[in-house]
């Protein structure tokens, strides 16, 4: 987990391919549950398509399948999920009906600034029109509203929450996190 810029998706695919496990990531999931016009990707490019957000159930429902359908008995890495405590909460029953648990939450931890520096170089090159300065400030203000909590959530059900600099290279970071996590 952590804010928009701090490295997640390149983060996560790291660590899970040092585990041998699957990353599973909601947007990878959106995007191909609406390419191969599933029913939940059915509903969620419903939403989309007007410009709302997905709803949590529909995310959840692409959580489930994804996790039944995990390659890895070893578990995986979600990417960037949960966002919302009733995502956190659905999670947990989603896990808890198979009978596994999450082993930990890992927050990527990077100053405003550098979050800003990221996106906003990263937009140059990708030539994001949603990734200038003010609306990624806005983003960074609706992440504090909305997962931040998740966070705090994880925390007061004791769950292990792994703090990691998410400042530095890549190579970098995932040396730190993999010291984390063995420790």
């Amino acid at each position: 987990m952590g804010p928009p810029g701090a490295g997640k998706g390149t983060q996560g695919e790291l660590l899970a391919k040092h585990m041998g496990v699957p990353r599973l990531s909601t947007g990878e999931m959106l995007r191909e549950a609406r390419a191969n016009r599933t029913e939940l990707g059915r509903r969620a490019q419903a939403y989309m398509d007007q410009g709302d957000l997905v709803p949590d159930e529909v995310v959840l429902g692409l959580v489930a399948e994804a996790v039944d359908g995990a390659r890895s008995q070893e578990g995986f890495v979600l990417d960037g999920f949960p966002r919302t405590i009733a995502q956190a909460e659905g999670l947990s029953d989603i896990l808890e009906a198979r009978g596994a648990q999450i082993d930990g939450v890992i927050f990527l931890e990077v100053p405003e600034e550098e979050l800003v520096r990221r996106i906003t170089g990263r937009s140059a090159n990708e030539s994001r029109t949603d990734d200038d300065p003010e609306t990624v400030r806005r983003r960074l203000q609706v992440y504090r509203a909305e997962t931040e909590p998740v966070i705090r959530w994880y925390a007061d059900h004791d769950v292990r929450l792994i703090e990691a600099d998410g400042v530095g290279s890549i190579d970098e970071i995932q040396r730190g996190l993999r010291r984390l996590l063995d420790s």
